[in-house]
């Protein structure tokens, strides 16, 4: 890329103009529709037809709102030619209801957010009765007690567009919705998408396109009739967050790939366009496009977009495995908050000074994020940014779930996707055999199956390492989704305490395990694994000697595994579409010979990087009482030491159950 910065701009306008035009031809006759080919999410085709529309319909609205005035392919009479249908209950092309489904609220606020930023070209311009008929469709929103997530702003975003509009609002609402917000904060920029078991325990992508983005625009709806000292507090809480935030962007371009909703890509581009929009980031303007830049070639150098130009349900190509229920043919489409910088208008610094250096171009970094439990390790050569996760899982302490791979897994990073195999999207029973693999730490049963981890507890964090808990147990339905997966029997087995140290491309994996009370008396063998790479399948890339394992990527990835005390048997193991980054992937993994001794510590070293490591780290172990501790000497002469503590023998309280 080696454009100026006006060309930069100019490119994404043509992105989005494409991106806008290629779906016109999906369209019911009055545009009120986005009938977008695929399999149907869970909320039927009806409620996907105005997901089309209203996600769309928000990319518009960046597109016109820092325009000036310049619509060569007529978006914003478009789009409300489809407002002035979907809006008409007598119209074929009608609207679902909020009665009707569940999801038409999620939609409503991307309609309220592109109306509010294009008014002066659509709804000024919309007849009295078209305007009320939109104010009429959004107010049932009103004194409904939304979900406790992310989506009480979908109402706030919703009434407060009404509310400047002659519509319908509630002071209680609003006043709800920035209580909880406020209980969701965990500090540090860090927002948990709603509580899990009354925890902050959901920490991923929505943190930025959703946590951040709807406050800050709320109050830009709102104006001075927004709660004083409101704005300001948001503001400074997206300051923090865009501080760690640019450490998590890879040097390609990709974002981290962990959590949810992962088909919506580049929208995690959203709180650092916001960020700018605000004045709200520590970042210069040049690095915020730069990010922005590669993110956006990122994908559409990777086929996010298919021959027709339409964002498709995957990462890179079409892939099911880190779908949703809920995900539909037109849910990529939130992809279009990744472009709220052309509601910067051209003369913004972000669109005329030259690009600056990302954060991994400049040095490796290595930072404990407390708020989420990650330990982030970033490496200049490679451009890769690891995360070693000890911290939220998106499920409820009180009880054991299926491990959802985009939450429960060890470690993530932009260089490299889950083990996702199967069609989580297919309900109970889809992927009721897929067991941990990648970068999971699973005591295996006699049948071979791999036990799960969430819930997980975090012991500590100190440094460069961080330690936590979970009870093995093995789910008869393995079958899983963000929210805990299905609610199926499941039987337990012993405690596993797991601890990190991370520095460069290596992870320290410490683990033990401890009986707990009504454990059957049967050993487990103790199997760990490490980073998982989409690989050529024609060729011979993977290798397993003693107890090491190697994989070589398709990237020019490598991925290796050493057991390093405790761990003698080393093997590959191949995946056929189960990744995201690949049709065929292999991942490294290292067991012990025979079941693993109770209170005693095992030893990985996880590497991922451009090259097989430079040296190793030098592990040596002792025990401090019950607590058995791991002191690791870097290369470098750096030191950390990774304390296990013996877990109580208490028996697992089932608290749904109980």
């Amino acid at each position: 890329m080696n454009r100026t910065p006006a060309e930069d701009r100019a490119h994404w306008e043509r992105t989005a103009d494409q991106l806008l035009l290629a779906v016109r031809p999906y369209a019911t006759h009055e545009h009120a529709l986005i009938d977008l080919p695929g399999v149907p999410s869970v909320n039927g085709a009806h409620s996907d037809g105005l997901e089309g529309f209203a996600r769309t319909f928000l990319l518009a609205g960046f597109r016109l709102a820092g325009g000036g005035g310049n619509d060569p392919h007529d978006i914003a009479g478009w789009y409300a030619q489809g407002l002035a249908a979907g809006t008409d209950p007598e119209n074929p092309e009608r609207w679902p209801t909020f009665t009707e489904c569940n999801q038409a609220k999620v939609e409503a606020a991307s309609i309220a957010l592109a109306l509010h930023e294009t008014r002066p070209l659509i709804w000024d311009r919309l007849d009295d009765q078209v305007r009320q008929r939109v104010l009429d469709w959004l107010a049932p929103m009103v004194g409904d007690p939304m979900p406790g997530n992310n989506w009480i702003w979908f109402q706030g975003i919703t009434e407060a567009f009404a509310r400047t509009v002659g519509g319908q609002w509630r002071q209680q609402d609003l006043d709800r919705i920035i209580a909880l917000t406020d209980g969701w904060y965990a500090g540090d920029g860090w927002y948990s998408d709603g509580l899990t078991g009354g925890a902050h325990r959901n920490f991923d992508h929505y943190n930025g396109w959703a946590m951040h983005l709807y406050p800050l625009w709320f109050c830009r709806i709102l104006g001075d009739a927004a709660p004083g000292g409101l704005l300001d507090r948001y503001r400074a809480r997206l300051h923090r967050f865009l501080a760690d935030q640019r450490l998590l962007i890879g040097a390609n371009g990709s974002p981290l790939i962990q959590g949810r909703s992962l088909t919506y890509r580049h929208a995690a581009l959203a709180s650092l366009w916001t960020g700018a929009l605000f004045d709200a980031t520590p970042l210069a303007p040049g690095e915020t496009r730069a990010l922005a830049n590669r993110m956006l070639h990122h994908f559409t150098d990777h086929g996010a977009m298919d021959e027709r130009g339409l964002l498709t349900l995957g990462w890179h190509r079409p892939y099911r495995g880190i779908l949703q229920a809920y995900s539909g043919p037109a849910s990529p489409y939130w992809a279009s908050k990744g472009f709220i910088g052309l509601a910067l208008p051209p003369d913004h610094p972000v669109w005329t000074e030259d690009e600056a250096q990302l954060a991994i171009d400049q040095g490796n970094v290595t930072r404990a994020l407390p708020a989420p439990g990650w330990l982030v390790s970033g490496t200049a050569a490679d451009g890769v940014v690891r995360v070693v996760n000890h911290g939220g899982d998106h499920a409820d302490p009180a009880r054991p779930h299926a491990d959802d791979p985009c939450y429960a897994r060890f470690a993530y990073s932009t260089h490299t996707a889950p083990e996702t195999p199967g069609d989580p999207t297919a309900g109970p029973g889809a992927c009721a055999d897929t067991g941990p693999l990648d970068n999971a730490v699973v005591l295996l049963d006699a049948a071979g199956r791999a036990s799960h981890r969430r819930p997980a507890t975090r012991i500590s964090m100190a440094g460069a390492t961080a330690v936590s808990r979970s009870r093995a147990h093995w789910p008869q339905d393995a079958t899983w989704d963000p929210f805990g997966g299905p609610d199926t029997p499941y039987v337990l087995g012993p405690w596993v305490t797991v601890g990190s140290a991370l520095r460069g491309s290596i992870e320290v994996r410490a683990v033990r395990v401890d009986p707990a009370a009504g454990d059957e008396p049967t050993g487990h063998v103790l199997r760990i694994g490490g980073w998982s790479l989409a690989v050529d399948p024609q060729g011979a890339p993977c290798a397993a000697q003693g107890a090491t394992a190697r994989v070589a990527g398709v990237d020019g990835l490598v991925s290796s595994l050493i057991g390093a005390h405790g761990l003698s048997a080393a093997s590959v193991v191949p995946g056929a579409d189960s990744n995201a980054l690949g049709a065929a992937s292999a991942t490294p993994v290292v067991r012990t010979d025979g079941p693993a001794a109770h209170g005693t510590l095992h030893v990985a070293l996880v590497h991922l990087g451009g090259s097989d490591p430079d040296s190793l780290p030098r592990v040596t172990t002792r025990a401090e009482g019950t607590t058995l501790v791991a002191d690791v000497t870097w290369a470098d002469g750096a030191r950390d030491a990774i304390r296990l503590p013996a877990a109580e023998k208490e028996a697992w309280k089932d608290q749904l159950r109980a």
